[in-house]
């Protein structure tokens, strides 16, 4: 299969060169993954896996940003008085739902 991204002629020359050091399991992966012509080159599958982990990455910045907020806004409930009761045990739980979901999606 050839990329389903291919450069264009400007995104050429905005490349820059790296040098990796990989494990002898992940170089194999890569080459298999260019051997069985999914990828034109050792290149395109890191750019393609690079793209993914910003992705990843990003959701879970977003979702730590998300329970930072309901954490703020549940302390000034506390502080204000508008919340009689602070259940850190429910708080938890959901933390470790949130992680265990993360854990599974990759």
């Amino acid at each position: 299969m050839i990329s389903k991204n291919p450069l264009s002629v400007d995104q050429m020359t905005e490349l820059e060169r790296l040098t990796i050091t990989l494990t002898a399991e992940l170089a194999e992966t890569i080459k298999a993954a260019v051997n069985e012509g999914d990828y034109a080159s050792a290149s395109e599958v890191i750019r393609e896996a690079l793209r993914d982990w910003k992705v990843r990455r990003e959701l879970r910045q977003e979702e730590l940003a998300a329970l930072k907020a309901d954490i703020d806004q549940a302390l000034a409930q506390v502080a204000n008085g508008q919340l009689g009761e602070f259940n850190t045990d429910r708080i938890v739980e959901r933390a470790r739902k949130l992680l265990a979901a993360r854990k599974r999606s990759g």
